[in-house]
């Protein structure tokens, strides 16, 4: 995964939704398939955008741990165990996911949620297809 370029930033505009508030054209939907994440350059902020299963969802490029490139790292699922299943390890949120490549802090894409530590939850971005591009508000 490699941040856009310095042409493709410079490229991005803003325009105004009707409350007001920015929104950026980030790619065509093509380019972004179920299954894959891109780091974009936004007005200053790299923000992850993930396809997980057809649903866009965007992340700050950033672990709160040391401040390491989060959405950088790998997607995949994680291992749980529950009473549900007599405390048998399970596979779950597969392709949910985003491992942070410095240190392995593990957060589920949907809601931003660290997996180790519950009272910490990142910042998500609003983001969705529209005529064939993705779009996120700031």
């Amino acid at each position: 995964m490699s941040a856009t370029t310095r042409k493709e930033r410079e490229q991005r505009e803003a325009r105004e939704d009707r409350t007001g508030r920015a929104e950026y054209i980030l790619a065509r939907a093509e380019e972004l398939p179920p299954g894959r994440h891109r780091v974009f350059a936004v007005a200053g902020r790299e923000i992850g955008v993930f396809n997980v299963a057809g649903t866009y969802h965007a992340l700050p490029n950033l672990c709160p741990h040391q401040i390491g490139p989060l959405c950088q790292g790998r997607v995949s699922g994680t291992l749980a165990c529950r009473a549900e299943t007599g405390w048998q390890l399970e596979w779950v949120h597969d392709g949910e996911i985003i491992t942070c490549p410095w240190h392995g802090m593990e957060f589920h894409i949907p809601t931003g949620q660290s997996l180790a530590f519950k009272e910490i939850r990142l910042r998500r971005y609003k983001v969705w297809e529209e005529d064939g591009l993705i779009k996120l508000r700031l």
